[in-house]
């Protein structure tokens, strides 16, 4: 049978750069190594504690991190043996920290956390291992056993109700001093949680009273055990997170949000955020029985909750992270997940009855005189938030409500409130502008206030000038602005720039003229700075950016400078150069400061040159210099061989691991606008097939993944065609091991809507056709996607490589039984299709098709006897394969007469009256092609087995 066409796979071995091997050190006479190789000697015979000994001394001797990693591993596997699993899950650690694909570390890891009771970690552990090393029996059978460990244990604890008293009663003891007998029972206690049956039991033996006991202990360790298992209990179940929220009360599940303690205030929000999801998942089901009989009003219940986040914004006693994560909640919950849906209710609530609020964090002025407590984050949150409910609102009447809203809170503080009510509302404007820009600029027009940013620019007090030259920066964005403040005030910030004792102002009066300075954008003969004035602004933030006596968060307005300044191809080829530069942007990429992200995005797409960019219509250009109208001008640095080898110089330095840390942040930073600059760049990265393995070691496929459903349309289609870049190439098993191939399926599928290019459509096939040729659980995927109709569609079209890429797709797509049945079914023209493709003057494409024909014919035998219905000519297609100069077109055709004549007596008449007897005896002679020669026996065997012909004496 004919293996189906499968697009080509090419991963060869990778050779990486070749490093001399490390001097060994030596202390007393004795290597690390050696002692290494006493501790393995000793390990072997059984001495555990010696090893151990050994392998201390030689970390105590070792500076290279590989080495001390590899005695971290092995000092795992002593404590192990001696039973002590805390510092066995310590070692591990370590030498996880240092190469998280260490299987053994992993494995050690995951036993230490079996035994210390820890089982949900023990088996992420172990499905990692699973993960790096899928053929591998002994990790499968491990997490099979704990998996049924966990589920055993599960079960009997949910038996009776004394099992989780039991684990109460531990928590809630104030003599009880074990720690890990406490820990345990918290641990089993969140594991319990997490099976409907579990949690029932909880629920059902007075479980909410007790947890809210722990959470009123004070006591991180057992708020966070109350916290997480309370996530299981609520988790897709409407009516018990009604019953726990009417027990626990919304003021309290705010209070513990607001928290100091940053893992609570995390699990808090975590929390919060299942019981919304749960509660709005009531107001989008139509529910029958006893949950509509318990919860009345899940609407009541969401603004309850949402009308106390709202309280904790402005609570002076709220913590900086508990304040973010509330403003975090607000951002997922609620505006509309989609324009489709109709009820923007939520949104229209939230601002009538809390905008005031949230305007009240985005104008606080840090360091003023009770000032609430803010982090560098909250800001920009309070930005996203305040974008969110603006875009979903439907009407220009609820646009002008907003506005008006913003309007008179500005001037609430502008009028009547002297200096501090003056900066509070420039800050509200900066904050507008960072948001919802039209309600920025709305307010920007108030009377006084442009006057007044120009005026306290040129303040004595550096937070004065800091919250001023922020909201001029601002306020650039718009050209109409840009034009105003060039006029008004690029001398200002010159003066700012040079005389300035202050870096943090200088460097935002830098960060200023950045961005009136970049007014052309990529147009080359559109400067508004003198010839070098760009370069030297770019070197200073460059040098700003290397510089660590400098905080982070004014770091990061260096990295806004260089988003605006790589508009200048000179400015990108200097920045490259520069790897100190790129580390430090990719330092502060991954550091807690999310407010960079889309400064460091800018500034990488426009070194990438990934933004969008149509070549000019030769005649328009023509007719444009008639005209005498300005003609955009590419800089000779942004040609293709330019740009591919900045591409090249990133990825050595690393980009793409800072770009899959900015991928896994949650923070509202991580915008829509911000992900399809992180898709641009990946499909720039991935642009050349030998750069495609090293982007997914360092994390780019996994990146990828969430990025091609999530964001704008553009974001995700880049994403995906990525991902379809990535597929094609290299063995997506490897490329996506476990689960993740699955979760490739779809973005693929994408790429075939109408509305995307040819490049796209044909890149989408082509990575399909893998993924199609490596199992049927697969191509049940595909299947479910629907991708099978826009598969067929493609083999129409015009376009000769597309159309091919469709057909290859097809044959492996066969392999199914829901997809050989499509080939019968009543007025279906698929069958005749494939047998007209087969007769086509397009070797390749003859070759797809005819191999789907022998897939088909071998897998389904009834499509056997429809060939002969389906066109006149099959006859001649057939013969014209075997009789191809081309050795895959005679075999595949050979397959496919060997398959008719073995599926019914009347298909073999058919078959032998015709010329294709005298075809089939020289075929079957034939040595040099000894697998068409097979074929072609095997079909004069059925022949004469049917009594069609007499055997040959020769051939008896």
């Amino acid at each position: 049978m004919v293996a189906g066409t499968r697009a080509v796979v090419s991963f060869g071995a990778h050779s990486g750069p070749w490093w001399p091997s490390p001097v060994p050190l030596r202390h007393g006479g004795v290597t690390a190594e050696q002692l290494r190789a006493r501790g393995n000697a000793l390990f072997q015979a059984g001495d555990h504690g010696a090893a151990l000994a050994a392998y201390t001394e030689a970390l105590s001797l070792s500076d290279a991190a590989s080495e001390r990693a590899v005695l971290h591993r092995n000092r795992a596997a002593c404590y192990l043996k001696l039973e002590d699993y805390t510092k066995a899950e310590a070692d591990a650690t370590k030498a996880i920290e240092a190469d998280g694909r260490d299987v053994k570390a992993l494995f050690r890891r995951s036993q230490a956390l079996q035994q210390l009771g820890r089982l949900d970690q023990a088996v992420s552990d172990l499905q990692r291992c699973v993960s790096l090393e899928p053929r591998n029996k002994a990790f499968q059978e491990a997490l099979r056993a704990l998996g049924s460990s966990m589920h055993e244990k599960m079960k009997a604890m949910s038996c009776t109700d004394s099992k989780v008293e039991q684990m109460f009663q531990i928590l809630l003891d104030l003599d009880e001093k074990d720690a890990d007998k406490k820990q345990k029972a918290a641990q089993n206690l969140i594991v319990l949680a997490r099976e409907e049956a579990g949690a029932e039991k909880i629920f059902q033996s007075d479980g909410v009273r007790l947890l809210m006991q722990l959470l009123d202990t004070a006591k991180a360790d057992l708020m966070l055990a109350a916290l997480r298992t309370l996530v299981g209990l609520c988790s897709g179940h409407r009516s018990r997170t009604a019953a726990i929220l009417a027990e626990l009360g919304a003021p309290r599940l705010a209070a513990v949000l607001g928290v100091e303690h940053e893992q609570v205030s995390l699990a808090a929000c975590n929390l919060l955020h299942v019981m919304f999801d749960s509660l709005k998942e009531g107001l989008q089901k139509d529910f029958r029985g006893k949950e509509d009989a318990v919860v009345l009003d899940s609407s009541r219940d969401l603004k309850l909750l949402i009308k106390h986040l709202l309280e904790l914004l402005v609570l002076e006693g709220a913590s900086a992270h508990g304040r973010d994560n509330a403003l975090n909640l607000l951002i997922k919950v609620v505006p509309r997940k989609s324009p489709k849906e109709t009820n923007n209710s939520l949104s229209l609530w939230v601002i009538d009855q809390g905008l005031k609020k949230i305007l009240e964090v985005g104008s606080t002025v840090c360091s003023s005189l009770g000032s609430l407590p803010v982090t560098e984050n909250t800001r920009m949150s309070t930005s996203v938030l305040l974008s969110k409910l603006y875009e979903d609102l439907k009407c220009d009447a609820e646009r002008e409500n907003f506005h008006h809203l913003c309007e008179d809170y500005v001037r609430s503080w502008f009028e009547g409130h002297e200096l501090p009510g003056k900066l509070r509302a420039i800050q509200t404007v900066s904050c507008l502008l960072q948001g919802p820009s039209d309600a920025g600029n709305r307010v920007l027009e108030l009377e006084g206030i442009m006057e007044s940013v120009l005026s306290l620019c040129a303040s004595v007090s550096e937070a004065h000038q800091l919250v001023a030259v922020e909201a001029l920066i601002h306020a650039a964005d718009k050209a109409k602005r840009a034009s105003f403040i060039t006029a008004n005030g690029v001398n200002l910030l010159k003066e700012i720039y040079k005389h300035s004792e202050r870096d943090s102002i200088r460097i935002r009066a830098l960060v200023g003229l950045c961005k009136l300075g970049s007014a052309g954008g990529t147009d080359f003969s559109m400067k508004q700075f003198a010839e070098g004035s760009t370069m030297k602004l770019a070197k200073q933030c460059r040098k700003w950016l290397c510089n660590e006596a400098i905080d982070a968060g004014t770091r990061r307005w260096a990295v806004e400078g260089l988003a605006y300044l790589t508009f200048d191809a000179d400015v990108k080829e200097e920045f490259v150069e520069d790897k100190a530069a790129m580390q430090a942007m990719f330092h502060l990429a991954k550091s807690e400061d999310r407010s960079v992200l889309y400064a460091v995005a800018s500034t990488l797409v426009n070194c990438t040159n990934s933004y969008d960019h149509e070549e000019p219509d030769p005649q328009m250009l023509e007719l444009a210099k008639y005209a005498k109208q300005h003609i955009p001008e590419q800089h000779p640095k942004d040609k293709p061989e330019f740009v591919k080898r900045r591409v090249r110089k990133l990825l050595t330095a690393g980009v793409v691991s800072a770009l899959a840390c900015m991928v896994k942040s949650e923070n509202p930073a991580l915008t829509n606008s911000c992900r399809e600059l992180i898709s641009r760049l990946f499909l720039a990265l991935v642009e050349e097939a030998e750069d495609r393995g090293g982007v997914v070691a360092q994390g780019g496929g996994k990146a990828l993944i969430p990025l091609s459903l999530e964001g704008t349309e553009v974001g995700q289609t880049k994403a995906a065609q990525a991902l379809a870049k990535i597929t094609i190439t290299s063995n997506p098993e490897m490329a996506f091991p476990g689960e993740r191939i699955y979760e490739v399926v779809r973005p693929l599928v994408s790429l075939l809507h109408l509305q995307r290019t040819g490049l796209e459509n044909f890149e989408g096939l082509m990575a399909l056709t893998n993924l199609a040729g490596i199992s049927e659980r697969l191509r049940q995927k595909i299947l479910k996607e629907r991708a099978v109709p826009m598969i067929e569609g493609y083999m129409f079209e015009e376009h000769e490589l597309i159309r091919l890429a469709a057909t290859e797709c097809m044959c492996n797509m066969a392999m199914s039984k829901e997809v050989q049945e499509m080939f019968l079914a009543e007025g279906s023209d698929r069958l005749k299709l494939m047998v007209l493709y087969s007769g086509e003057e397009d070797e390749k494409l003859r070759r797809a098709a005819s191999g789907t024909l022998a897939m088909l014919t071998a897998l389904h035998p009834p499509i056997c006897k429809r060939i002969p219905q389906v066109t006149v000519h099959w006859l001649e297609i057939l013969q014209a394969l075997l009789l191809s100069p081309s050795a895959e077109l005679q075999h595949r055709g050979a397959v496919v007469v060997m398959n008719m004549m073995a599926a019914a007596r009347e298909v073999a008449e058919q078959l032998i009256a015709s010329e294709m007897l005298e075809i089939l005896s020289v075929l079957a002679k034939d040595k040099d092609k000894p697998r068409v020669a097979q074929a072609a026996q095997e079909s004069l065997a059925h022949a004469v087995a049917y009594g069609l012909i007499k055997p040959n004496p020769g051939h008896a």
